[in-house]
């Protein structure tokens, strides 16, 4: 029989390996629940700025979970579930998350066709 000898990093890294997995799939420890809000987005695939194409992070996910509403028509990807507990922590400790900054241009609607 051949023995076979790992280097201490090999060793972690082995046994890191599921951790940073399981870490990957639940919410960090220490995470807000705003930024549990945007890490739900990001992993279902929302982009920041990618709002023309219907995968925008803050106009096709994070806004209409925040306030509830359904996704703009254009959105392509499902909402991810976030469960009502995080949405009220996040408006709780950040009042205007999910709401438009004043003075910010608002993305352009679809012009009707004629």
């Amino acid at each position: 029989m051949r023995q076979v000898r790992l280097s201490g990093a090999a060793v972690c890294a082995l046994l890191a390996g599921p951790a940073v997995a399981v870490a990957a799939e639940a919410p960090a420890q220490g995470q807000g629940p705003c930024e549990q809000i945007v890490a739900a987005c990001k992993s279902a695939g929302f982009i920041e700025g990618d709002y023309r194409t219907g995968n925008g992070l803050h106009v096709d996910c994070i806004d209409p979970i925040v306030r509830g509403t359904p996704q703009p028509p254009k959105a392509k990807i499902p909402l991810p579930t976030v469960s009502p507990e995080t949405v009220a922590a996040c408006k709780q400790k950040h009042p205007n998350f999910g709401e438009p900054k004043p003075g910010a241009a608002k993305p352009e609607a679809p012009k009707p066709q004629p």
